[in-house]
């Protein structure tokens, strides 16, 4: 099958996290030549081919709640997952039909847009690996990871009739969102108030920081903790940034193989990297699209992108 015809496919199938089973059944059946397996642990299943490899590739096969269905316009695919990370499945399954002696091993994960729980029974189960987890960071190597820190917090004020000041629990809010002025964060919810004409007293926000590699996680949470006094919090995420180790050199070797420039790059998302990393696995992150646009009605692929990473895939599978 060709690559737009396998994309099409696996983005016209739906597998937002914990509804992964019909993506699953397509991927079994369109490899089942390469016997995979199904590996199912605490309520999560993941697809693996050739496990007792020393090198996996590793992506994930659920997305977020659907914003657009598949299109194409000549060049670019677009719709969700298609870039997140359907792309890089599709280059699996195309490289897969191509190579004769397999060398490396495959992971298809559940779970990941969610709690990562595909990924974490896998490190758990299979320790000290060597793993390429595709992601999209533009076919450049992502071997700086950033950790993070998701924390929601609520804020308090007095209610009082909306003639009156009371304390404003928003604008408290407000100020305590100005005080991260300077740091990598996100502001992914903020909620509170009425239409009662009152004052609020309560305010929610989520805040989600972004960790670079050098920072020492525990002194950037005790950081952030202490400017949260007077509030109520709690930290949903917490996970350390790390540096790929060798297997950015064999990564490079494929690269090359390819015909394609090697270029490095930082991946600012978590991943499931992490999860391996945190069981002593060596991880890089690698693949096509462009991460930005993920999550979005604006997600999108560049076909021949896919098949330059197929391409990678196989000449990797030649360097091994």
């Amino acid at each position: 099958m060709s690559v737009l015809s396998t994309l099409r496919e696996l983005v016209e199938i739906r597998s937002e996290s914990g509804k992964e089973d019909r993506i699953i059944e397509y991927i079994v059946e369109r490899l089942k030549d390469f016997d995979p397996l199904l590996f199912e642990k605490n309520n999560v299943k993941n697809v693996l081919i050739n496990h007792d490899a020393d090198l996996w590739i590793v992506t994930h096969i659920d997305t977020v709640p659907i914003k657009r269905k598949f299109e194409f316009d000549g060049v670019y695919a677009y719709g969700t997952g298609c870039c997140d990370a359907k792309a890089s499945i599709t280059a699996i399954i195309l490289a897969l039909e191509e190579i004769e002696d397999l060398k490396f091993g495959v992971a298809l994960l559940s779970d990941e847009e969610e709690g990562g729980m595909g990924s974490k029974v896998i490190a758990e189960e299979f320790k000290s690996k060597r793993a390429i987890v595709m992601e999209p960071t533009e076919l450049k190597i992502a071997n700086r990871h950033y950790g993070s820190l998701e924390i929601d917090v609520e804020v308090f004020g007095e209610s009082a009739h909306g003639a009156f000041r009371g304390v404003n629990a928003i604008e408290k809010a407000i100020d305590l969102i100005s005080s991260f002025r300077g740091y990598d964060v996100l502001i992914q919810r903020i909620e509170g108030g009425s239409f009662d004409y009152v004052v609020p007293d309560r305010c929610f926000v989520r805040l989600d920081f972004l960790i670079p590699p050098e920072i020492d996680l525990d002194e950037f949470k005790s950081e952030i903790i202490n400017k949260l006094k007077g509030t109520k919090y709690s930290i949903v995420e917490s996970s350390k940034g790390f540096l790929s180790g060798e297997i950015c050199r064999i990564l490079e070797k494929a690269i090359e193989r390819a015909g394609l420039n090697v270029e490095y790059t930082e991946m600012r998302s978590w991943t499931d990297a992490v999860n391996l990393k945190e069981q002593g696995w060596d991880v890089v992150v690698f693949g096509p699209g462009e991460l930005h646009l993920c999550h979005t009605e604006r997600e999108r692929i560049r076909l021949d992108d896919v098949l330059k990473a197929k391409d990678v895939l196989i000449a990797l599978n030649d360097v091994l």
